[in-house]
């Protein structure tokens, strides 16, 4: 929600600068959509965040995610050939990692995204132990 405090503190700025230079109701204006679309992006930020999910089964890995469009996307274990945390500037700062799983011809996106940086570890580990014990020979 970094990225929308900023785009928030921006829109009024802006706003205060219409108040200087244009009439009052352009600048209310602006202020009312700057808020109004820092809001919605507050409520849709939460609906994302929660949409992300992961389980473990014995033999394959269910990742799930989306708001609008719900996708479920099943990797077996022995299909895994690289499983990586990755931390970009914003995602270390916080703290959290994301979990990428790449097979051989997969188009979906398989990654499990803010978690812990020891729970992101932790689950790489168990991937990648599990997917050399499920070797399909590939």
């Amino acid at each position: 929600m970094v990225v929308g405090a900023v785009c928030l503190v921006a829109g009024v700025a802006g706003a205060a600068l219409l108040f200087l230079w244009a009439p009052w109701p352009w600048a209310a204006a602006w202020l009312a959509a700057a808020l109004a679309a820092f809001g919605g992006g507050w409520l849709l930020a939460g609906r994302f965040r929660g949409s992300w999910g992961y389980a473990e089964a014995e033999e394959e890995l269910y990742l799930t995610y989306g708001v609008f469009v719900r996708q479920l996307v099943v990797v077996p274990y022995g299909r895994m050939q690289v499983v990586d945390v990755t931390a970009d500037l914003l995602e270390q700062a916080l703290g959290i990692a994301t979990v990428r799983v790449r097979t051989a011809a997969s188009t979906a996106d398989t990654r499990v995204v803010g978690l812990p940086l020891a729970e992101a570890v932790q689950l790489r580990d168990r991937l990648a132990a599990r997917s050399e014990s499920f070797s399909t020979g590939l």
